[in-house]
């Protein structure tokens, strides 16, 4: 299994607080279509920051830019999304992590 954490920098705090508490819970629902479970997603605690932090698992044979290009052409991310100004989303980060023996995710 593939870990990755996506973070999102986002505009303002306003624009933050709507993708994190209106539209990231609907992508928890329609992400395990894809090959994906969402573990958790989280808003940078540091001030100005406007970030919010994703923990993802992706499914054996799911890679991560098939799935990235599935998703974003999917009728389920235009519903998810459906009322939110994308051009409010001015980064995203990925980091893809591998789970060491031991740890609790392994």
């Amino acid at each position: 299994m593939i870990y990755q954490i996506r973070t999102y920098t986002l505009r303002t705090a306003e624009a933050l607080q709507q993708y994190a508490t209106v539209h990231w819970p609907r992508h928890v629902t329609s992400m395990p279509a894809f090959g994906v479970t969402v573990h958790g997603f989280w808003t940078d605690h540091q001030a100005g920051a406007h970030r919010l932090i994703a923990l993802l698992s992706l499914r054996e044979g799911t890679h991560p830019a098939e799935f990235t290009t599935a998703y974003v052409a999917s009728p389920e991310l235009a519903a998810d999304m459906q009322g939110f100004d994308v051009s409010d989303i001015v980064d995203v980060e990925e980091l893809l992590l591998d789970p060491v023996a031991g740890s609790p995710l392994a």
